[in-house]
């Protein structure tokens, strides 16, 4: 039985400022190209939901798949603006990284509203679907914003 203390094995040392910073800023590329592909795909389901719905004929049957395919998308969306928000986040490690990933996430969106040179739009205002999911991403990522700002950083 020995009187000195037991020697604690040495901490493992923290990863080089050098790698922590590479790490972050290809968080945040990953991050920023995350919404714009959120953006692509609310786009996309947006158009192909709209043209499903038009296409039926009138009644009962109709307003059930767009109302499926509404609630399906809005949720769809929701999750995945709260995924990429939490991802950017975790990736960069400040409190506004969800701003990486909304600001992209805008920039298509309204893009989508504009008509190309083909004639082509993705986003038309009688597109009650993709108005609605306009809406719901735009407050998801207001909210995972505000929500990432307010609440105080984790002690490490």
């Amino acid at each position: 039985m020995s009187v000195a203390p037991e020697q604690e094995p040495p901490a493992p040392e923290p990863p080089a400022r050098a790698v922590d910073l590479v790490l972050r800023v290809a968080g945040g590329v990953v991050a920023v190209w995350a919404g714009v592909l959120a953006a692509v795909l609310a786009l996309l389901f947006a158009t192909w939901a709209w043209e499903v719905v038009e296409g039926l004929s009138g009644g009962a049957g109709k307003a059930l798949v767009g109302i499926s395919l509404a609630v399906g998308g809005i949720a769809a969306v929701v999750v995945l603006t709260v995924l990429v928000s939490w991802f950017a986040h975790l990736a960069v490690g400040t409190r506004w990284a969800a701003a990486l990933a909304a600001l992209p996430w805008f920039v298509v969106i309204v893009a989508g509203g504009f008509r190309t040179v083909e004639g082509d739009l993705a986003l038309s205002g009688d597109n009650v679907l993709g108005l609605g999911l306009i809406v719901a991403g735009a407050i998801t990522f207001a909210v995972m914003g505000f929500r990432q700002i307010v609440v105080p950083p984790a002690v490490r």
